[in-house]
């Protein structure tokens, strides 16, 4: 789940860590309350997405006087922002946040994630800070230095501090960067995040830092115990499908192709998804119906792959272990007549009742493609996605 850059700084300052004054802005309204409580302008104009990239798509602007604050705030605030992380879509700009600019003296990233490789949370840092932190990786590796928490003893001060080293920073930023350092480890672990970026970190004219922008991403998996976060969860930066597969327990990513995809094992699925690109083809979606899926939960993730209008073919990738292939069969069956299937579907079944699964669809007046394996079933669902004969 993501949150918003205001929720971010919500919980960064919860954690006394530094961050400008602002103010939300639900309603044009409310923009009477921002010389009272920002002081007096330039502001900063942000609006609030779920998205990177706000700065070059005209998300983020400078009001010096209340006049521009109005102009800015109407030309966002209702309206739909696309970015170049929103996929070709564009989201609501349901909130602004409004704030006092800062005089910065110098600009940082700061990132912490998971390194599953080295199974530790890891922060980064660097001086290039911006938006193109993968590219930087790709490019320039050295202008990005990291160190691994410790697998018991989580970050220490000295982790922190070689980090402030490598920065080039003196004593005095060392030891204010290094505070905020621990506190931004401590609210990722206890908060169960699987992100946290602050992009810039600014340095300021005395030394201290302050928080310019941030974005944070909370584990779906640990929401249970995270009620204070879950409340936070933003519905209209969601797409609905991903909305609707939460709702049914179904693990769902829409994608941008034309191949529908229906497979159990999340491991599987990304095979599947792999192998679809190898050969030419694009696929509509991640899906994933779960090891012990039956067949009501089959069919109704039928059912949301062809809500997507995009998708021109269907692959069907079951390994029927703790499932019967003859019953998954049946309920796809049963939610393709009931929508009057019109587009060609491919399917590889293995395991438990394999065969009896096979003729079912083999019996039924369906366009059906029967393939022996998953090779073979790319292979027919690219060409049945290209309009050829599977």
């Amino acid at each position: 789940m993501k949150l918003h850059e205001y929720q971010c700084k919500a919980l960064l300052a919860a954690a006394r860590i530094p961050t400008p004054k602002g103010l939300i802005i639900d309603d044009i309204s409310d923009l009477a309350q921002v010389p009272g409580s920002l002081g007096q302008p330039p502001w900063i104009v942000k609006a609030q997405i779920h998205a990177g990239g706000r700065a070059q798509a005209g998300g983020i602007r400078r009001a010096y006087n209340e006049s521009e604050l109005h102009t800015q705030a109407e030309a966002l605030l209702g309206k739909h922002l696309k970015t170049p992380q929103t996929g070709g879509a564009s989201l609501p700009v349901n909130h602004l946040l409004i704030e006092a600019e800062l005089k910065v003296k110098e600009e940082f990233y700061v990132g912490l994630a998971l390194d599953r490789s080295l199974e530790r949370v890891v922060v980064l840092a660097s001086r290039v800070q911006g938006l193109e932190m993968v590219l930087i990786a790709q490019q320039n590796p050295e202008a990005i230095m990291s160190v691994a928490a410790d697998l018991i003893n989580g970050l220490q001060p000295f982790h922190c501090r070689e980090l402030a080293f490598q920065l080039g920073l003196n004593s005095k930023q060392r030891e204010a960067f290094t505070s905020i350092i621990l506190k931004l480890y401590q609210l990722y672990v206890h908060k169960d995040l699987t992100l946290l970026e602050i992009n810039p970190l600014a340095l300021m004219e005395d030394d201290s830092f302050s928080v310019i922008d941030a974005k944070a991403s909370v584990d779906d998996n640990a929401l249970y115990r995270q009620t204070d976060l879950q409340v936070w969860r933003d519905p209209s930066q969601e797409d609905d499908l991903e909305q609707e597969a939460i709702r049914n327990h179904l693990s769902y990513v829409r994608l941008s192709g034309n191949i529908g995809c229906m497979v159990n094992g999340a491991g599987l699925s990304m095979a599947t998804a792999d192998l679809i690109k190898l050969y030419g083809g694009d696929p509509a979606n991640f899906l994933d119906v779960g090891g012990d899926t039956d067949s009501s939960r089959v069919a109704y993730a039928f059912r949301l792959i062809l809500s997507d209008p995009q998708v021109s073919a269907i692959l069907i990738n079951i390994f029927g272990g703790l499932v019967r292939c003859d019953l998954l069969a049946q309920g796809i069956l049963s939610a393709a007549q009931e929508i009057n299937l019109s587009i060609p579907l491919v399917v590889r079944l293995e395991g438990t009742h394999a065969d009896t699964g096979e003729e079912i669809f083999k019996e039924s007046d369906l366009q059906v493609y029967i393939a022996k394996s998953l090779d073979d079933a790319v292979k027919k669902v690219v060409k049945a996605a290209q309009g050829d004969v599977a």
